[in-house]
């Protein structure tokens, strides 16, 4: 049987292979703690639970889906817009359900980019703004991101030849898997620059809500002449503990926003009714749990900060944002095989930088999802194995 060469050019899911390889030490009873993935380990709060009951047993939600999202969930994600950012997008063209954001960045690329087209991918970014390429045999683009540039997506030195073929670019900002934020006058000139080689942008804003320290995320949507050139996704998992539950929605240019639709009405049937019902509780309902949720990150941050600086790990960012801790790998070491060691030696597993894009070779990533107990056991291993 002979499967498509784009399967051939993918590399193994980085989440995949994480569950993977914990599950071959669980088997041999071996006691592994994963800080490789970021999944909330609190369960989704009691009045979005509730609310998804009442949607299960309402006979309207066993029908099919509206493709594009219920009429009251394109409005609530409307409504929270306005309430959240101050940004007004109209429910009915410029906004969209999707199946979690995942789903949405790897059906823009059938969307927007034909094979041997570019797309701007940042050197340290979700894994599926390259996967997602390569499955529509697109090029990608590393936009450089240093330390010295505050990893910040560089998009100054892009070849005219590139530029000449290029459709999208991502940017996420509290970024994965850096924790870095940006600033208006960044936004700015990315809008500037889109608008100057006709390039969507697509904003990953995944991790909006989780802020410590005062830091409060932005919209990209809120600067001047974004919704000419960008739209914005947006995911309830993170800020609702819902990553389970496969629920977001992508909002912005009214043009960009009906090319995904049409991709995703050939593709996909849409989201659960009741999910959406479930959603709207989640945006529109109480929001204390998110003050809850990250004043427990926060302490979290805390913790394996003082632990890493105790064993001489250096963090070159400290994060205000997000539910990662972005760390060096110490000297003599890459990202991969300092993470091997720690799986071998500590059965402690963090995520390698070099497997966010080349510009996290030298870094690995730590989740905070994981009870405080377990994350000052697992620092405590990566001690003992150096």
């Amino acid at each position: 049987m002979r499967t498509a060469k784009r399967i051939d050019n993918l590399p193994p899911y980085l989440f995949a292979e994480i569950d993977r390889r914990k599950a071959i030490k669980t088997a041999q009873g071996i006691d592994v703690i994963s800080l490789g993935i970021g999944d909330p380990d609190t369960p989704t709060p009691d009045h979005i639970v509730e609310a998804m009951v009442e949607a299960v047993h309402n006979p309207a939600n066993h029908r099919y889906p509206s493709y594009v999202g219920a009429p009251r969930y394109r409005e609530a994600c409307s409504e929270w817009m306005k309430r959240r950012f101050d940004v007004e997008v109209d429910p009915n063209t410029e906004v969209l359900a999707l199946i979690g954001s995942k789903e949405g960045i790897a059906h823009l690329f059938t969307a927007f980019v034909d094979p041997g087209e570019y797309t701007l991918v940042p050197g340290c970014g979700y894994p599926v703004y390259y996967t997602g390429s390569v499955m529509v045999g697109g090029e990608t683009w590393w936009l450089p991101m240093t330390e010295e540039n505050g990893f910040l997506a560089d998009f100054d030195a892009i070849p005219d030849d590139v530029l000449a073929k290029t459709k999208m670019m991502f940017l996420s900002y509290p970024n994965n898997p850096t924790s870095v934020v940006a600033n208006e006058a960044y936004f700015d000139k990315a809008i500037a620059f889109a608008k100057e080689h006709d390039i969507l942008i697509v904003h990953d804003n995944a991790y909006s809500e989780i802020g410590f320290d005062g830091y409060v995320a932005p919209s990209f949507l809120q600067r001047p002449g974004a919704k000419d050139v960008a739209i914005e996704l947006f995911s309830c998992s993170k800020a609702y503990n819902m990553t389970g539950w496969r629920v977001a929605f992508a909002c912005g240019n009214a043009t960009a926003i009906k090319a995904l639709g049409t991709v995703k009405s050939n593709i996909d049937s849409g989201v659960f009714t009741a999910v959406q019902d479930a959603a709207i509780e989640a945006l529109l309902g109480p929001q204390d749990s998110i003050a809850e949720l990250n004043a427990l990150y926060e302490r979290r941050r805390d913790l394996v900060l003082d632990a890493l600086a105790k064993i001489g790990i250096e963090v070159p960012v400290k994060p205000t944002a997000t539910i990662y801790v972005w760390a060096k790998v110490p000297e003599g070491y890459t990202s991969a095989s300092f993470a091997e060691k720690i799986l071998d030696e500590a059965n402690v597993i963090v995520a390698a930088g070099s497997a966010y894009g080349p510009s996290g070779e030298g870094y690995i990533r730590i989740s905070l999802t994981t009870p405080d107990d377990r994350l000052e056991e697992a620092i405590k291993r990566i001690e003992n194995s150096l």
